[in-house]
């Protein structure tokens, strides 16, 4: 089977469980309620938020080719790797 994937969203959060929540359950109205953006794909860790703004325009201002390889680095079947992490609010 084959998912196209046409919505690569990057952002940045200081919780990242909380985050991935919000988008599961489609908690805010906006970009990713719009385009069903509901799949962590990839991810990185800062300790500090500076550094990880910094790298989200970074990426940010990539082309798309660029994502998906930094993407396939990591995650090649593009799992979402949150599966799972939901039982943490139930």
């Amino acid at each position: 089977m084959f998912i196209l994937y046409t919505v690569i969203y990057i952002g940045v959060t200081s919780d990242l469980l909380k985050r991935v929540y919000q988008h599961k359950t489609k908690t805010y109205k906006g970009f990713t309620f719009k385009y069903n953006c509901d799949k962590l794909i990839y991810f990185e860790e800062f300790d500090n938020i500076n550094q990880a703004i910094a790298r989200e325009k970074q990426i940010k201002s990539g082309n798309r080719k660029r994502k998906e390889g930094l993407i396939h680095s990591t995650n090649p079947k593009w799992n979402d790797l949150s599966d799972g992490w939901l039982f943490y609010f139930d």
